[in-house]
């Protein structure tokens, strides 16, 4: 039985990633910003574990995490959730840009940082989801963006630091998909959301699995996601 652990499991890619990972009968396990989340998250998901830890302080997840009994290894890390806030950057203030960075990299390198002893042991696989805007900034995006281009670095660097080690890590980039998120960003946009224009987040969740699940031979290091309509 493969181990897994995710974040980003309450809704869209996440949401899908971990119910197939559970239908198929491995092991999953759920990052919960807290208690209350992870009761929810067990709750949904019939036979996941949850760890409780909050992206958003990711100066704390080594405490939280110290204080859990963590999965003795793991088959892969996968990196979904992520937050957006468009603007301008004459308009974008601090808070913003703090609060974009820690959640779209700076947890995902702390919790990779934490986690890389079980993903060693299994010789395990580190998926980040990044985006579209992780390989090009335009107006309005630049601190979501910028969180996305510096997530690509990360997998990158880690990529060939852990070489030796076999654990083997691919970034995916999708463009719009049917999530949440993207219900949000048409709001900023001033714009009418059609979930039917984008992405499926089953779409997006087979192109992981298909990272997670490539024999040991091989490896997938980029993935690029685009709407097919």
């Amino acid at each position: 039985m493969s181990i897994h652990l995710l974040t980003g499991a309450g809704s869209g890619i996440g949401a899908v990633v971990a119910q197939r990972l559970l239908d198929r009968g491995d092991e999953v396990w759920l990052l919960a910003r807290d208690a209350a989340r992870a009761a929810e998250l067990r709750g949904r998901y019939a036979g996941a574990r949850t760890l409780v830890g909050d992206l958003a302080d990711p100066a704390k997840l080594s405490w939280a995490l110290g204080h859990q009994a963590l999965p003795e290894r793991l088959d892969s890390l996968l990196h979904i959730a992520g937050v957006v806030e468009l603007g301008r950057i004459a308009d974008t203030p601090v808070k913003v840009w703090n609060d974009t960075l820690a959640v779209n990299l700076v947890a995902p390198a702390e919790l990779t940082r934490l986690l890389l002893p079980q993903l060693r042991l299994s010789r395990g696989t580190v998926v980040f989801v990044n985006s579209g805007a992780g390989l090009r900034a335009d107006a309005d995006w630049g601190s979501y963006a910028a969180s996305k281009f510096g997530l690509r670095a990360l997998a990158d660097a880690l990529r060939g630091e852990e070489l030796e080690h076999g654990v083997r890590v691919t970034t995916v980039y999708p463009g719009r998909t049917a999530t949440p998120m993207q219900q949000k960003v048409h709001q900023q946009e001033g714009q009418e959301y059609d979930p039917a224009r984008w992405i499926a987040p089953e779409s997006v969740a087979t192109a992981v699995l298909t990272a997670v699940d490539l024999p040991r031979d091989a490896a997938l290091t980029e993935l690029t996601v685009r709407p097919g309509r």
